[in-house]
């Protein structure tokens, strides 16, 4: 695969690395050094712009008291001095391991080079002396060096554990280096680098395998990550480091703001290149927003730090190797998938319980219209009253057929109501409806606005007037999805007592309901709940033709699964259209062609600017992931914001 042209092409944040654990030989430089260009080609065949080794790659971790042999120190060097030649034309940096003496004292070092050239060293600051740890027995801390340069191959090279690598052909980019025992460390040298701009860590290591241990790693790297809101490229030692009592399983990490984006197969004895992208946009977005990190860098935590620079200019690959999610609020890790289903209907759940607690109030009041989002605020309904102990008869559920209603969502929530023993009542409101209409002086035909919204505003009103009537609580239906697009009518749908689903978008009320329906009913319900999943979207406003829905919302305002997306990577990231419309094609490009995904994003950012004031005066509900459109929380968007910049750049997209 060619690389873009580096001048010409927007790589949008988008950084390649790769994570690298070779089969050495323990106590063989010479064979290692050839073994590590291997690797490096590999990587940068692969468009790599970064590439991390493992903790003493050049003669290998476990050479214990070999580390005294003279003989094995020159090797060594010669061994490096043989990699920085032959990657002389190479277009990638990367970072080895090796002892360096210095200042009578032997130190445990990563080497960052790049074009044949070693442009810092970092040496280890935490040296472990403990289990099956005796590293002390060899190495100084890097807090015991006191030169702040070396001399190597004739040249002079910064050295130390106050170095941070900068880049300036990728404005973003700020390297820091902590080795191995670093991070298992209290406050590990990577927290200091991150306040001070590092938001790509590198961790050479050399971790022996335990029961457990790996999982234990995994989520120290994925915490450490999040903690900083930084890329962490892991490389530990490989099988072949194995001896006596301990063994090496290869462990190599990619993760991500708390996300592992790749992992290698422990315990292969060929090794593994391990490649992803780490997004620096994201990385920098998340740092701006959260204040608290800025916060962080108070003068008792300073540390100084010398900036080195590398004149890297990374190619732009033409495709990521990271996954792109095509359902971001979707899980969909199966191991996972009852305990995160659980959690958000519970926090459903919960917050039902809190307002019917606050109120005093023990009837709960719920437009059932067979349709997906009612459905999810009845269930919800259902366990919340469970968890209260009030009787299901205290959920009130009214089927309010209009012009629009097609016999199968009648049905659907008529038995849906009375399969779960709640109180259920079918109001007809074609003839109040029509009532108003003749107020209106509309001919009752004609199938506008004024005929669409007339039966959603009635729904509204009828729900609030019974509340009032019975000392009830209306439970809101409406989604985040239906929300961001203002998909929703002003004072009809728009507006309910309390919303149970205001932050859950259209996908994941998909993802709940079919949870609900294998996990919590019995089969009678469950087969109701597989009828209302298999129905097509639909405010059913208009009349159906031949039996049939005839007003599909996918139809009128593009598919919800790609608003999702949209929609995430907007509000999550502030990702800018042609970016969105770049991760888009990754994802849906063998489902959606190019101009189905333009078209669907100008409608999404069209809709999305227009509908802000319906948002700013939202009902309340509770917060469930990290998007939420609520005026008094996560979004505060002026109601006349002009979408003008937005919507040029999409329009601009060439597909």
């Amino acid at each position: 695969m060619k690389a873009r042209d580096s001048g010409k092409t927007n790589n949008f944040g988008f950084l390649r690395v790769a994570v690298a654990v070779p089969p050495v030989r323990v106590a063989d430089p010479r064979y290692n050094a050839a073994l590590i260009l291997v690797f490096l080609k590999r990587a940068e065949e692969k468009q790599v712009s970064l590439a991390v080794f493992p903790e003493m790659s050049i003669p290998g971790y476990s050479t214990a008291d070999l580390y005294f042999q003279e003989k094995l120190l020159q090797e060594t060097q010669e061994a490096l001095r043989f990699i920085l030649t032959r990657s002389a034309k190479m277009r990638l940096a990367f970072i080895v391991g090796l002892p360096i003496v210095n200042e009578g004292k032997l130190f445990n070092v990563a080497v960052l080079a790049y074009r044949g050239k070693v442009l810092g060293i970092v040496p280890k600051t935490y040296i472990p002396g403990y289990k099956e740890f005796y590293e002390e027995r060899w190495f100084s801390s890097g807090r015991d060096l006191v030169a702040k340069e070396l001399n190597i191959f004739g040249k002079s090279v910064p050295i130390g554990t106050d170095l941070l690598f900068r880049f300036p052909k990728i404005p973003r980019a700020v390297l820091g280096i902590e080795i191995c025992e670093d991070l298992w460390a209290p406050l590990p040298p990577s927290s200091f680098q991150a306040l001070r701009g590092a938001n790509i860590i590198a961790n050479p290591s050399a971790s022996n395998e335990l029961v457990g241990k790996a999982e234990y790693r995994r989520n120290l790297i994925s915490q450490q990550s999040a903690r900083l809101m930084a890329a962490y490229l892991y490389a530990s030692s490989g099988t072949q480091e194995s001896t006596t009592d301990l063994v090496f399983g290869g462990h190599a990490l990619i993760a991500e703001n708390g996300n592992i984006l790749a992992e290698s197969e422990r315990f292969k004895n060929e090794g593994e290149l391990v490649i992803s992208e780490t997004d620096l946009s994201h990385l920098e977005h998340d740092r701006i927003r959260t204040t608290s990190f800025g916060e962080a860098i108070h003068e008792s935590f300073q540390k100084e730090f010398r900036f080195v620079e590398v004149p890297l200019g990374p190619p732009y690959p033409e495709n990521l190797a990271r996954f792109v999610d095509p359902a971001p609020f979707v899980p969909h890790d199966p191991a996972m998938r009852d305990l995160r289903a659980k959690e958000i209907f519970s926090i459903q759940v919960a917050a039902l319980a809190k307002r019917l607690r606050h109120t005093g109030i023990k009837k709960i009041i719920v437009g059932l219209s067979g349709g997906l989002d009612s459905a999810l605020a009845f269930l919800v309904s259902v366990k919340t009253a469970d968890l209260l102990e009030l009787p299901r008869k205290n959920i009130l559920v009214f089927s309010l057929p209009g012009f629009g209603t097609s016999n199968r969502t009648k049905q659907n929530a008529c038995r849906l109501a009375l399969s779960l023993g709640v109180s259920f009542a079918e109001m007809d409101i074609k003839a109040s409806i029509k009532g108003q209409f003749k107020d209106l002086r509309h001919d009752g035909r004609t199938e506008d606005l004024v005929f669409e919204n007339a039966q959603a505003r009635y729904r509204t009103a009828f729900l609030m007037n019974k509340a009032n009537q019975i000392g009830g609580l209306v439970v809101g239906t409406g989604d985040l999805s239906e929300i961001a697009l203002g998909w929703n009518t002003y004072t009809g749908d728009h507006i309910a007592h309390y919303n149970v689903n205001c932050s859950v978008p259209k996908t994941l009320v998909r993802y709940l309901v079919s949870w609900v329906a294998e996990t919590q009913v019995d089969k009678k319900t469950a087969k109701i709940l597989g009828d209302i999943l298999a129905t097509p979207v639909s405010p059913e406003l208009r009349r159906p033709r031949n039996g049939i829905i005839s007003h599909k919302t996918e139809k009128l305002i593009g598919p919800y699964e790609l608003h999702d997306f949209f929609l995430y990577h907007f509000i999550r990231w502030g990702t800018s259209p042609q970016k969105i419309f770049f991760l888009a094609k990754i994802a849906w490009g063998k489902k959606y062609s190019g101009p189905e995904l333009k078209k669907w994003l100008i409608v999404f950012l069209t809709r999305f600017f227009g509908s802000q004031w319906k948002r700013s005066v939202a009902t309340d509900g509770p917060k469930i992931g990290s998007v939420s459109l609520s005026p008094r929380g996560d979004w505060r968007m002026p109601s006349d914001a002009d979408a003008s910049i937005w919507l040029a750049e999409a329009k601009a997209i060439k597909v």
